[in-house]
């Protein structure tokens, strides 16, 4: 089984365009895709999350 792609946070910011500040406000709200922290402290965003995510975006401004 293939491992799934997993995104670092800038990679994300930058596809969705978005600045770190408020992605983390979006986060605090609980509207943001989940993040996946590693044991070193950096953050993770999987593929499959992030494009559920932007579903959703979608579904909302229909």
């Amino acid at each position: 089984m293939a491992r799934p792609e997993m995104l670092k946070l800038p990679e994300v910011l930058k596809e969705i365009g978005m600045s770190r500040a408020a992605f983390y406000r979006m986060r605090a709200r609980g509207q943001a895709p989940k993040l996946r922290k590693l044991p070193n402290g950096q953050v993770r965003i999987s593929r499959a999350d992030l494009d559920a995510w932007w579903e959703s975006c979608t579904e909302h401004a229909a």
